[in-house]
């Protein structure tokens, strides 16, 4: 069995959970969010907790017990307290501002970029070379944020470009003569 699927998952008290025979809900006071069941999982509500167990002893069923845990603490998490993931923006003239649903960028192109939130993402601007953005779905915050460092991914010489607030860009040396 996974070990990550021997720990329960608490259920904080605002926090519904409905099991269903193909898919599991979790709504909150932030959100709702659903996702398919497969048939290898066994999920049980004892309480305030949901416990997760292999249907047959394979690996691809031991594995997707701790998957589907992971998953599920991730849903109760993002609808009680919810995600949010920050950009730096480095460089000389960079800017992001935040209008409504979209956020524009200038990164040293000829033309700006907007790129257009899906639903559930949020997009602020505390200033003009940092982003965050929050929402209730790990995965979708993570894709966003992923997609809007691939606009211009942090360059090695200079460091220059979108990063993670938290990522760390080894600077190269340049070439000597």
């Amino acid at each position: 069995m996974s070990r990550v699927a021997k720990n329960p998952v608490a259920i904080p008290a605002k926090v519904e959970v409905v099991l269903n025979a193909g898919n599991i809900s979790v709504s909150g006071p932030l959100g709702k969010l659903t996702h398919p069941l497969t048939g290898v999982v066994k999920l049980a509500r004892e309480g305030e907790t949901i416990t997760f167990v292999a249907e047959n002893d394979s690996q691809h069923s031991r594995a997707m017990s701790g998957t589907l845990r992971a998953l599920v603490a991730n849903m109760v998490h993002g609808v009680s307290q919810g995600f949010s993931r920050k950009l730096t923006l480095v460089g000389v003239g960079y800017k992001a501002q935040a209008q409504g649903t979209t956020l524009n960028l200038e990164l040293g192109y000829s033309h700006p970029i907007n790129h257009k939130m899906p639903e559930g993402v949020t997009v602020q601007t505390p200033t003009q070379t940092e982003v965050l953005l929050t929402g209730v779905d790990k995965q979708v915050i993570g894709q966003v944020a992923a997609q809007i460092r691939s606009y211009r991914a942090p360059e090695p010489y200079k460091g220059k470009g979108v990063r993670y607030s938290d990522e760390v860009v080894i600077i190269k040396e340049t070439k000597k003569k």
